[in-house]
């Protein structure tokens, strides 16, 4: 049932397409349309188009923006130039992840976040509750659809469409301007391990925007995405989810996100929490497993060494690209050196695993 959800502008589109609609944080949300692993290959080989219009958007202005946002995130927010994106985490006062988001600059002083959308409102919230200085923090959701064009046929597909010049946009950089006639925000950035782009365009747009792409798409073989393969695309490249990998209680030290914890920076929000664990070490880390026997992680399932309890399971799927079962989990620290053997409870059968690099997929 998907009567009191939210929809997003795409949401007619989605149902006349045939796609199997569930609840995700609140959004009547298309799962699949012809099957998850039909789609994640086609986003491996091809190219997929997938709705995240139920994504929030928080822009930050003002000018002392950029010394609120250093103070509130764990990366370094002052090293971003105009019309570059950055991958950063804002933290609660005890290091724990309040949300993994993406921050835009689009001007000196004026940025937009894109934030998870179960956490949109708390976001927003926390971010509002933190200002100070002069900073303007506005919740800009509604205003917003946004598409994210993925594969490695996503530039061939989008490129005839704008005048942009697709190949100058760098990895985790935008620009803006018309993609079939319509106003957009257009960044290399995306969720698959697969080159592509994330488009932003008015919510009005959506829908011609969508019908545009999918037209032009058809010869290269684009088919919209949902849901289900959204997320096996992740979990082969290990990407955080949160709710999963990540919440408030954890730490990007213990989530392996030290790369974006700058603690070059002045001083910032969980900052000292996140100081004393690098120098005493963390209790637990988050690593990769793959299954070397028959049967599937599932998330919360529990993790044992020589009998004994050490973590459990944050996601796993049975991988479409590679055919075989993996899992993110955390696990005691000692626990998670790579080829050291885990068992995994399945239905209350151990099933044994290994823990191995990740990402679990490269392309």
């Amino acid at each position: 049932m998907t009567q009191g959800l939210k929809r997003t502008p795409l949401y007619a589109v989605h149902r006349r397409a045939g796609a199997k609609v569930v609840e995700f944080a609140g959004w009547g949300m298309p799962v699949q349309y012809r099957g998850v692993i039909e789609e994640h290959l086609a986003v491996r080989s091809r190219a997929g188009l997938f709705d995240v219009s139920h994504m929030g958007e928080i822009e930050i202005a003002g000018a002392d923006a950029v010394e609120f946002c250093q103070r509130i995130s764990a990366n370094d927010v002052a090293r971003m130039k105009v019309s570059q994106a950055q991958y950063n985490l804002l933290l609660n006062d005890r290091g724990g992840v309040v949300d993994d988001v993406i921050f835009y600059r689009l001007e000196p002083n004026h940025f937009l976040i894109c934030v998870n959308a179960a956490n949109s409102d708390k976001d927003f919230h926390w971010i509002r509750d933190h200002a100070e200085g002069k900073v303007e923090v506005a919740d800009v959701s509604a205003r917003y659809a946004q598409m994210a064009l993925q594969g490695p046929m996503a530039g061939k597909i989008l490129q005839p469409l704008t005048a942009l010049r697709l190949g100058e946009i760098k990895s985790f950089h935008f620009g803006f301007g018309d993609v079939a006639s319509i106003h957009c925000l257009v960044a290399r950035t995306g969720y698959t391990g697969e080159d592509g782009f994330e488009l932003y365009c008015q919510s009005g747009d959506a829908e011609r925007l969508w019908n545009a792409l999918m037209e032009f798409g058809a010869s290269e073989g684009l088919v919209p995405v949902g849901l289900g393969a959204r997320d096996t695309l992740r979990l082969e490249k290990a990407y955080p989810l949160y709710g999963h990998e990540l919440d408030d209680t954890t730490t990007p030290l213990e989530a392996g996100l030290d790369w974006v914890t700058k603690f070059s920076k002045p001083a910032f929000i969980g900052r000292e929490v996140l100081v004393r664990q690098k120098e005493e070490g963390v209790k637990r880390r988050l690593v990769g497993l793959e299954l070397r026997e028959p049967g599937i992680a599932r998330g919360d399932y529990p993790l044992f060494k020589n009998g004994e309890p050490i973590g459990r399971v944050t996601s796993g799927t049975k991988s479409p690209s590679l055919g075989k079962s993996i899992a993110l989990g955390y696990v005691a620290s000692e626990a998670a050196g790579i080829g050291n053997s885990i068992d995994v409870e399945i239905r209350g059968r151990k099933v044994r695993s290994e823990v191995v690099p990740l990402p679990f997929y490269r392309r």
